[in-house]
């Protein structure tokens, strides 16, 4: 299994903290987010590759950070307008580094309560691409998420991004694990008219082709967004501790 962290956003509703910075080395705590979840996946996921993708205004401040084992692709992109979009990213990091194994695939600016090795056993124990799921009891906030319905065997009935009819309180958190035949699938996805700038567009069409499972969130995710976020979500995480 492989490991791809998303990083190429530009964050520009964190302005100006992260004008010139990269949202996912900001601090929570004494570790910068990146570092809070490698440390748990070298924990417990074992890897083979880390990658991290990143975009080419901070490719530079991410290759400084980069600790032993993890590899910095650069997409090739400078500004907010120009961007690839998370599906895009994706599959240029498979075709440049000629990845084809299992995939586990993060967005690098959420901050964990619990582990992610617990999504690696499901999804292993499945035998499908997967991907996680949680109530959102708020359907303000269902209109700007992943919404998934699912049968009694956890199996994805249906996804839609951004749904202007949501059909149930489940919502996707940018967290996957495809199986190496679906990751193949990621070009024809694209082909097929999958969107590419939400990571969770991909996820919704695959479980259009082939049986995709979503695992209940074990824990809580503390997603930063904008300013008032981080400093909530640096409040909040004080004591935490990876379980």
């Amino acid at each position: 299994m492989d490991c791809l962290i998303l990083a190429a956003g530009y964050a520009t509703r964190l302005y100006p903290l992260t004008e010139n910075f990269p949202k996912p080395l900001l601090k929570v705590g004494d570790k910068t987010i990146l570092d809070w979840l490698l440390e748990d996946i070298d924990a417990t996921c074992s890897p083979n590759r880390k990658v991290v993708i990143s975009n080419h205004k901070f490719a530079s401040v991410f290759r400084d950070w980069a600790p032993a084992g993890v590899e910095i692709v650069d997409d090739g992109t400078s500004t907010n307008d120009t961007r690839l979009g998370a599906v895009n990213d994706i599959r240029f990091a498979m075709e440049k580094l000629g990845l084809s194994s299992d995939a586990l695939i993060v967005a690098g600016d959420n901050v964990l309560d619990f582990s992610l090795g617990k999504f690696v056993a499901y999804a292993r124990e499945k035998g499908t691409s997967c991907i996680m799921r949680y109530y959102e009891p708020s359907e303000q906030r269902l209109h700007k998420c992943g919404v998934v319905e699912v049968d009694p065997s956890d199996r994805v009935v249906s996804m839609e991004e951004k749904p202007a009819a949501p059909r149930s309180h489940w919502c996707c958190p940018p967290f996957y694990y495809y199986k190496a035949e679906d990751v193949a699938r990621i070009p024809a996805g694209i082909a097929a008219g999958c969107g590419t700038d939400a990571p969770g567009a991909y996820a919704a069409w695959l479980s259009s082709v082939v049986p995709v499972h979503a695992m209940e969130m074990p824990g809580s995710r503390f997603d930063i967004g904008n300013l008032e976020s981080y400093r909530q979500v640096c409040e909040e995480y004080k004591g935490i501790v990876n379980k």
